[in-house]
């Protein structure tokens, strides 16, 4: 192990055995509550847990408050196709690589190329997968190439006609790829509870869950109230569900997700004084990953070929600048080259150890064991994410994607 390195000093010292706990089946959530907001809502503030229900959240929040949401929308990924064998083939589509872009790709009319996890495999080793299906009452004949893989992953191109672009596409082909741990087949329903109510940018495969409680009604009290309502976007990928099987989390690859945040937020965020609370942990991820873009910019400008977080930058950069400082260059970056977005790729990985630059809470759900989201958890709460699951396991929460609400506040 090396010692001079300082991510593996930190992250060496972090055995997953350390972030463990006994789930029983019956506590995993495979359904959603009949309402959103009926779900329960465990509160850590300073240190002391209770149990309320989500729906207060308005009488909770300070006014003032700045919540910040991921607007990203879980698209229907998994398409399954057959051949004329029989064999059943799914193409789980993870994200685009030609065009690159996620607004272009789903605008895209005959052709467009994904990265994809190719479920049966060995039934498909090459040629071309084709299935019919009907838009409109019109017919669209779509045909899978494979063209390489690589690892785990193939890259696919995917032909149709009819012109239609690929989000109609992908909307009638495919299914919601619901998490694996439900343990159930997508359903009707999970196509719009599998979605926040703010969910506007194609992308995800995975949902933002813990915006999942949020209704139209309750983001409407919470704005009467004075509280700040700012959206972001991070494409949540496969990888959030990606086991980590090595025995400490210093050799563990964190997988890489795309993030676009305006420049009409970065500068509301600047000027803001009160408390910032991320709606989820891909909110976390993406605000606390503008921090260290304001160090690259601020001292390897010339450098730069694109913004991207790798997964330990946090703990091996040395150099430090005040949160202010680091929006800042940031915003001066955009405002330099007249654009309206950042956009970059975060592989940040939050680990105990890790020093919060901009968040002051978060809402969450709960995690599953020895997992890096529950990781991230234990960096806000430090020894107290044991008190907080084992308040919620006696309790009756329900766990994971579809089960009950956290709101941590320092």
């Amino acid at each position: 192990m090396e010692n001079n390195s300082g991510h593996i000093k930190i992250a060496g010292k972090i055995r997953m055995a350390d972030y463990d706990y006994r789930l029983p089946e019956e506590k995993i959530a495979r359904y959603p509550l009949p309402e959103r907001s009926l779900s329960k809502l465990l509160l850590w503030k300073k240190g002391q847990i209770s149990s309320l229900n989500f729906d207060q959240i308005p009488e909770i929040l300070p006014e003032g408050t700045l919540l910040v949401f991921n607007n990203t929308k879980v698209v229907r990924a998994r398409l399954k196709f057959q051949k004329e064998t029989g064999a059943q083939i799914e193409i789980f589509c993870l994200k685009p690589h030609q065009p690159i872009d996620y607004q272009m790709a789903f605008a895209e009319t005959k052709s467009v190329e994904w990265k994809c996890i190719i479920g049966n495999a060995k039934k498909w080793k090459s040629g071309q997968l084709k299935k019919t299906i009907e838009i409109q009452n019109q017919k669209s004949n779509v045909v899978a190439e494979l063209l390489s893989k690589e690892g785990g992953d193939a890259l696919i191109r995917l032909n149709w006609d009819g012109g239609f672009n690929f989000s109609e596409i992908i909307e009638n082909a495919g299914t919601i790829p619901i998490p694996p741990y439900l343990n159930r087949e997508s359903e009707e329903s999970d196509n719009t509870r599998y979605q926040t109510v703010y969910a506007r940018m194609k992308g995800s495969v995975a949902a933002p869950t813990a915006g999942l409680h949020f209704t139209n009604a309750i983001l409407e009290k919470l704005r009467n109230k004075g509280i700040n309502t700012e959206e972001i976007t991070l494409h949540v990928g496969a990888g959030t569900f990606q086991p980590v099987k090595s025995e400490t989390i210093a050799s563990h690859p964190m997988h890489s997700e795309t993030v676009s945040i305006p420049l009409s937020f970065l500068k509301k965020l600047k000027s803001h004084k009160k408390k910032v609370i991320a709606v989820g942990t891909t909110s976390v991820r993406s605000l606390e990953s503008l921090y260290w873009l304001g160090i690259q910019i601020h001292f390897e400008r010339n450098q730069i070929r694109e913004f991207h977080v790798s997964q330990w930058e946090a703990y091996e950069n040395k150099n430090t600048l005040s949160t202010n400082e680091a929006i800042q260059k940031v915003i001066s970056y955009l405002e330099d080259h007249e654009l309206k977005e950042i956009h970059f790729t975060t592989q940040i990985i939050i680990v105990p150890g890790y020093e919060f630059k901009i968040i002051d809470g978060m809402f969450t759900n709960f995690h599953q064991p020895k997992s890096t989201l529950l990781l991230l958890i234990a960096a806000f709460l430090g020894n107290d994410w044991q008190k907080v699951y084992d308040f919620a396991l006696k309790n009756n929460f329900r766990f994971l994607s579809y089960g009950d609400s956290n709101l941590y506040l320092k």
